[in-house]
């Protein structure tokens, strides 16, 4: 969850992107296999509110007319814990669903109107995986590393889409990053007829002015080792790079607004 500019400036912090994610709706349903079945964000809000109960009600069928499904009840599982993936997945909901803003909202951790807890994604991705008609959220990660049934979900722009890096990253490359505020970009929702409507970034703070320069100074060499170099291992563990231009811009911020004591800048750009 990134900070707004007031907390920024309050606590002499910049803050910039790494990588980004994508969070994915993974369900455990009789004879239903990955990306068989669609949702959109009204019925996924629904769910997660506990008005739609079971597999084969008529807002489910509506939209997978072609679908076998079950009477199977829905089993909601989601965190326990405060998280990143939480703000992401209820953020989403909140801009999708009027009754989701107005009742429950978005945060880090939320009072869930129903379903069971479960720590971390590793623990929503277990909980989902034993579990007969159960529906969460997790990082991709978590649902490529266990195999686990994911939907496809209907984004902005009308389309169903397929939770997978290519889509991230069109998430990412849709949003207006230099125009917010220390990059605090909240990729959901986000317009383009491939993005997947639930991705965030990995963000990393820093001090304005160190008290280690030296420090801040080779964790910056190693950010720009991983920008210039990382991208093929980021993509390997299912995260997306930032895009060019970000980074970019992310390296100017750090050679002019992060300073020693002296106001000498602390990180200069390579030429």
């Amino acid at each position: 969850m990134p900070l707004g500019a007031r907390e920024l400036e309050a606590d002499g912090l910049i803050q910039f992107p790494t990588v980004v994610a994508g969070v994915v709706v993974v369900i455990n349903v009789d004879g239903v296999k990955s990306g068989e079945l669609t949702l959109d964000g009204a019925t996924l809000a629904r769910i997660f509110l506990g008005e739609i109960r079971s597999w084969n009600d008529a807002a489910i069928r509506k939209l997978n007319p072609n679908a076998k499904l079950p009477s199977q009840t829905i089993v909601v599982v989601r965190r326990a814990d405060g998280s990143g993936t939480t703000f992401a997945f209820t953020d989403y909901l909140s801009k999708v669903s009027a009754d989701w803003k107005s009742k429950i909202g978005s945060t880090v951790a939320v009072e869930w109107p129903t379903g069971v807890g479960a720590n971390g994604n590793e623990g929503v991705a277990a909980s989902v995986a034993r579990t007969k008609g159960a529906i969460g959220y997790v990082e991709y990660v978590y649902a490529t590393q266990q195999r686990l049934t994911y939907t496809r979900l209907i984004n902005k722009d009308g389309k169903a889409v397929a939770p997978a890096t290519a889509a991230f990253a069109a998430a990412a490359a849709s949003a207006d990053w230099e125009a917010t505020p220390g990059f605090g970009v909240i990729l959901t929702n986000q317009a383009g007829e491939n993005a997947w409507p639930i991705a965030a970034a990995t963000f990393v703070l820093m001090h304005r002015q160190p008290n280690a320069p030296a420090a801040t100074n080779a964790a910056l060499k190693f950010f720009a080792w991983a920008f210039a170099k990382g991208g093929k291992m980021a993509e390997e563990l299912d995260y997306v790079p930032m895009p060019a231009n970000v980074v970019g811009a992310v390296q100017k911020v750090w050679a002019t607004q992060i300073k020693d004591p002296a106001g000498k800048p602390v990180y200069a750009i390579s030429r």
